[in-house]
This record gives C-alpha cells, sequence and structure tokens, in this order.
C-alpha cells in the first residue's frame, strides 16, 4: 500500500511532474501580470476587477483564452501538489521550524488550489467575484458568536501574510530557494524579486485590514478581496500614485514568476 510520503516522494523525484510545476509558475507570472496591469488601468482612470477572477476575465476575451485557462489550472494544481509533497517531505531538525515550513507549504499549496479553481471556473464559462466572496465569508462570522473576534482574527492573519511577503522581499529570503546565474542576470532577478514580494505585501496587507474594519464596524460590506484592497489604496492621499505603484510591482513579481520557473530548487 503506497503511503502518503511515498507518494510525495514520487511525485517529488518525477521529471515529468516536475516540468509541469514549473509551468505553474509561469501561468502564476501570467496571472499576476494582468492584475497589475489592470491595477495600472485602474489608477489611469480605466476599469476592471483587479483579481484573480478579473485576470481570468481578461485571458477568457483572448484567443485561445479558454486553452490557457485550463492550462493554468493544471500547472497551478501541480504546483500545490509539490507544495505538498514538500510539506510531507519536509526533515528539519528543529521540530518548530519543521512544522512551521509544513503550515507555509500547505498555505501555499490552498492559494495555488483557489487560483486552479477560479480558472477553471472561468474556463467552464462560469464566473466569481472576489469582493462579493468576501463579503458573504464575513457575514456568515459576524452572525456567529465572537464573530466579530472571529473576523478580525481573519483580518490579523491576512495582515501577517501580507507583511510576510513584504519582509521576504526586503530580506531577499526568496533568494535560497533559487539557483541563480552569475553577474547582471542575478542582480535583475533578485531585484524583480524584492519589488514584486513588496508589492504582493501591501496588497495582501490592505486587504486584511478591509476585514479588521468590516469586524470592528460590523459592516461585512467593508471586507473584499484584492480588488477591493487596490481601490482602497486609490483612496488615499496620492493613492492614485501608489496604486499604479503597487500595480507595476504585481507586474514585476510576474516576471520574476517567470524567472523563478526557470530557476527554483526543485
Amino acid at each position: 500500500m503506497t503511503t502518503p510520503k511515498a507518494a510525495a516522494r514520487a511525485a517529488h523525484d518525477s521529471t515529468v511532474f516536475r516540468t509541469i510545476a514549473r509551468i505553474g509558475f509561469v501561468v502564476l507570472g501570467i496571472v499576476h501580470a494582468v492584475i497589475g496591469g489592470i491595477a495600472i488601468s485602474i489608477a489611469t482612470g480605466g476599469g476592471g476587477e483587479a483579481d484573480q477572477g478579473g485576470a481570468m476575465e481578461q485571458i477568457r476575451s483572448t484567443p485561445a483564452g479558454v486553452i490557457l485557462l485550463w492550462v493554468i489550472g493544471l500547472g497551478l494544481l501541480a504546483l500545490a501538489i509539490w507544495q505538498i509533497a514538500e510539506a510531507f517531505l519536509e526533515r528539519n531538525p528543529d521540530t518548530k521550524k519543521k512544522w512551521g515550513y509544513r503550515v507555509k507549504y500547505i498555505g501555499t499549496a490552498v492559494a495555488y488550489l483557489a487560483i486552479a479553481f477560479t480558472a477553471v471556473v472561468y474556463a467552464l464559462g462560469g464566473q466569481s467575484d472576489s469582493s462579493e466572496s468576501s463579503q458573504t465569508f464575513s457575514a456568515t462570522l459576524l452572525s456567529t458568536p465572537a464573530g466579530v473576534f472571529l473576523l478580525a482574527a481573519v483580518g490579523v492573519v491576512v495582515v501577517a501574510i501580507g507583511v510576510a511577503f513584504i519582509v521576504r522581499g526586503f530580506t531577499r529570503a526568496f533568494e535560497k530557494h533559487l539557483d541563480l546565474p552569475s553577474g547582471a542576470a542575478r542582480k535583475g532577478i533578485v531585484t524583480f524579486g524584492v519589488v514584486g514580494y513588496v508589492a504582493k505585501g501591501i496588497a495582501i496587507s490592505v486587504a486584511g485590514v478591509l476585514f479588521v474594519v468590516a469586524a470592528f464596524t460590523h459592516d461585512a460590506e467593508a471586507a473584499g478581496g484584492l480588488d477591493a484592497a487596490l481601490h482602497t489604496l486609490a483612496e488615499l492621499p496620492l493613492g492614485t500614485f501608489v496604486l499604479w505603484v503597487v500595480g507595476a510591482g504585481l507586474v514585476i513579481y510576474g516576471l520574476f514568476c517567470f524567472a523563478r520557473a526557470r530557476y527554483a530548487r526543485m
């Protein structure tokens, strides 16, 4: 009988599966680049939803868009399985660090699966609204005992994830997961990583703040997904400029994902 660890090892050692997982980084880059482009469009007076759903809608409207959506779903599914395999195979001698890494791997896998699911929904002709989903989720939590504190806790966790992205960018912690070339190429990839991680972290942090605001105002409509977070940035002083910078940063994160597909240690 095959054990979960044996299955994880088989996936981890498969050249074909590893190749598909690298394709996952490419399609992840495409999704982030499209979201960043929509954010820039909003900053310059255009429209669109700057979240996964908006990105999938844009992709679906292109020639061969439905095929690309299926590729996105498959690639991100492979990346999610890869992260789960990493969680099973993690062997850090420090128990606390080992379980910390496992939680991170599983959390990343869940995020990849969520984007993959969105891609499949759009490939099948459907659609999704992250802001509506976030508001429904918030309303459901607020209707439960201690719902205010639960929703606030969700917001704090999301903010913490955003801050982790920012820290990872500034400290260049992502470098240890890459086999980078030397010279100018290395400097360029690292710069893209720093800018991209910080921009993504800012967007995620603002989304988390919206959950906290929704909790303490008892207003589920104050919550929202990535699109709502980016629109909130636009309403701040110098918000148009900030949103443009964050949007450009997300595009750069997408380019970093392309490099990650080539140089990630897998």
